[in-house]
């Protein structure tokens, strides 16, 4: 089964795939100029990867947690969606990407840590399965 999770920021959204079930890969982060365009960028993403699966990051035990959550919810029924979807605990996914790319390369907005974030997150799904 093809899977991809979405780490879904207010700027960028980390994106990673899993071609196999067993290894998950980070892809390049989408830059969200606005939420539709996002979501046609997802949308096109997943289409194109033939994905059968989005698992998608949701904060727990944040300041923000209830707000970020909502927002999320909201963007992924934006998606044209017909396959499942699962939403799992990102927390700490963020900072454990900081932490595993620190001296890999230079940490700029460009989205790779959101991407190696999302990375976590379906490492974290497929070995909960």
């Amino acid at each position: 089964m093809k899977l991809a999770s979405i780490d879904v920021g207010l700027k960028r959204i980390g994106v990673a795939i899993s071609l196999d079930g067993k290894t998950a890969l980070p892809q390049s982060a989408i830059l969200r100029k606005n939420r539709n365009q996002a979501a046609r960028d997802v949308n096109s993403f997943l289409k194109e990867w033939e994905i059968e699966k989005l698992v998608v990051g949701l904060p727990r035990d944040g300041s923000s947690e209830a707000e970020m959550e909502r927002r999320i919810r909201h963007f992924v029924s934006l998606l044209d969606l017909s396959i499942p979807v699962t939403y799992i605990d990102e927390q700490g996914s963020s900072y454990e990407a900081k932490e595993l790319t620190a001296g890999t390369f230079r940490h700029k907005k460009d989205g790779r840590i959101d991407s190696v974030a999302a990375q976590i997150i379906l490492e974290r799904y497929l070995s909960s399965i």
